[in-house]
């Protein structure tokens, strides 16, 4: 009988000791699949989230804080800067945008094809409650949010009608065609937007040029947000050349936002697979101790082996393929344990997060316990090569 046919034989006589050596670099392999496959799901969200956003840079007035203080005694926080936006520094915006879409090499971006959306907040009260009425370019706002689906009623196609995010509707019993006031004058309800899961849910809109007259801010805006044509367009170069040519304004790339929220995200999934690689640390002394244990169980078959020949190579050889199979069976566990803990808690973590099936981590998974449980068993294989004949005539 060959040697790997002589343990898988003994595997198969002590398969509950094999399951309990596998037991620990199960844990420990779950742990690493479940933390990886939760981490791409929260991440595949992030940018998700990104894309529905739908502009790829925001400009908003730049306004930083300053800390107030008489020597050692602070006084708080002051803003500095201009809360809006002229209308003359949106021309600069769009010149820019347009300008270095042209330069661009991306054969098919089209200056003209940038959608450039103009805001206005401004916080009122709608029948009593406090809302946050946007004022929006109507045209240019679709283009930008193509997700918009308008559930009753109509889109904007005048200046005395809104849109209203459905739980704003819902929590003001707003119906299309009733009349609300903002400021003086009355505006009608052209629509009611279906639920998005953004903070559109909770806005009311109306052209921004209706809302600027209303509140006194004429070629006043709040923030613009810009789509560029194509994915390859240059976002990062015009959002550093806006920052640069219009003084009093702030340029900021969406996707530097999702890349500012994956690396906290990065920051933790690394915390995570060091308590991992803790747990599979504590795993490989489990298979060890297992191991330790039938080194010493088996006196008499490794003696019988050393007496019929046996060299003490084959001796570690034969542990080191009980430890592979320990390895295979905890990484086929683990990997399907893991996986099923991230469909678990996975969604609990990242609230919207879709959780999917990644086979990639499958080899990771066999390779971290087999690594784990053939280092685990070098020890004790060595410990089995100390035994000698005389040693398995004591033992019975």
């Amino acid at each position: 009988m060959k040697l790997h046919q002589l343990v898988i034989k003994d595997v198969v006589r002590r398969k509950r000791r094999i399951f309990y050596s596998a037991l620990g670099v199960v844990v420990g392999t779950m742990t690493v699949v479940a933390i990886l496959t939760m981490a791409a799901a929260g991440e595949a969200r992030i940018y998700n989230q990104v894309d529905k956003y739908g502009a790829n840079l925001t400009v908003v007035p730049a306004i930083s804080n300053v800390d107030m203080k008489i020597g050692d005694l602070s006084l708080g926080i002051l803003a500095v800067g201009e809360n809006y936006i002229s209308d003359d520094k949106l021309m600069k915006v769009r010149q820019i945008t347009e300008s270095k879409i042209r330069e661009s090499t991306c054969a098919s971006a089209k200056a003209e094809d940038t959608a450039l959306s103009p805001k206005l907040y401004i916080n009122t009260t709608v029948r009593g409650v406090s809302v946050t009425v946007v004022g929006i370019e109507p045209v240019e706002e679709s283009r930008i949010k193509t997700w918009w689906k308008v559930h009753q009623g109509e889109y904007l196609t005048n200046a005395n009608q809104a849109v209203v995010g459905a739980i704003a509707a819902n929590s003001l019993k707003l119906n299309v065609g009733d009349a609300i006031t903002l400021n003086k004058t009355d505006v009608v309800i052209a629509g009611i937007l279906d639920e998005t899961g953004s903070n559109d849910d909770y806005q009311i809109f109306v052209p921004i040029t209706t809302l600027q007259k209303e509140f006194g801010k004429d070629s006043l805006i709040s923030s613009v947000d810009i789509r560029v044509p194509c994915s390859a367009c240059p976002v990062q170069y015009i959002v550093d050349d806006i920052n640069q040519g219009i003084t009093g304004v702030r340029a900021v790339s969406v996707k530097q936002i999702a890349e500012s929220e994956t690396g906290i995200m990065k920051r933790m999934e690394r915390f995570m697979l060091a308590l991992a690689g803790i747990t599979l640390a504590v795993g490989s002394f489990g298979v060890a101790s297992t191991m330790m244990s039938s080194v010493h169980q088996r006196i008499k078959d490794i003696g019988i082996m050393r007496a019929v020949g046996a060299s003490r190579g084959q001796i570690i050889t034969a542990f080191i393929y009980e430890a592979f199979i320990v390895g295979v069976l905890g990484g086929i566990i683990g990997y399907l344990a893991g996986t099923l803990l991230a469909y678990a808690i996975g969604p609990i973590i990242f609230a919207g997060a879709t959780v999917t099936f990644l086979p990639q981590y499958l080899p990771l998974s066999f390779l971290l316990a087999i690594t784990v449980s053939t280092i685990a068993a070098v020890y004790p294989a060595y410990s089995a090569t100390k035994i000698k004949v005389a040693d398995s005539f004591r033992s019975l």
